[in-house]
């Protein structure tokens, strides 16, 4: 029986791939020295499971002394129309979700595995906050935040300006029955 897509990626071991895959085209190799608790064979077996759900590809094989050096990259997952994002099966939204949410771990943890970190200095933040509006409210407040993000996403690099990534995620409370 094939696992979920889900359940694939929740897996610790594929999860760090995953993650050190992201804006990445490494070899098992690389991968190792990157996930150094992981030994090379449940690598190679964890990468077999990844190819085979189809979220990561071989990008590149270079012939090294009679064997084949594979190069691996997450496969992109793009949805390029709003009618095919409101079409995804609920598995699909579920997989899109977690990609993203393991994106934004390894993004903190390359923050994290800094020499010089200082989480208040930097501005480091997250949270989760439970806000009760109505529907106009709701458009309101996305568009006020929307506004600013595209004004702040006009400013040049200078020697002053850090980069940052904001992410944002709004998941409505279940409705109760």
């Amino acid at each position: 029986m094939a696992l979920s897509k889900t359940k694939l990626i929740l897996h610790p071991v594929r999860m760090k791939i995953i993650q050190s895959l992201i804006g990445r085209e490494l070899t098992v190799q690389q991968l190792a020295a990157r996930i150094k608790d992981v030994p090379q064979a449940t690598l190679y077996r964890h990468l077999g499971k990844l190819l085979e759900a189809d979220l990561i590809k071989v990008v590149q094989e270079n012939q090294i002394r009679g064997t084949v050096e594979k190069v691996y990259a997450l496969k992109e997952q793009t949805v390029t129309s709003q009618e095919e994002f409101f079409n995804l099966s609920k598995e699909e939204h579920l997989e899109l979700f977690l990609t993203f949410a393991a994106q934004l771990a390894g993004l903190y943890e390359n923050y994290l595995n800094q020499e010089d970190i200082d989480l208040v200095r930097d501005g480091v933040s997250y949270r989760v906050a439970n806000l009760y509006l109505s529907d106009t409210e709701f458009l309101d407040l996305v568009q006020k935040i929307g506004g600013l993000i595209q004004e702040a996403a006009l400013n040049d690099p200078t020697p002053q300006r850090k980069a940052r990534n904001f992410a944002s995620i709004v998941i409505p409370e279940s409705r109760k029955k």
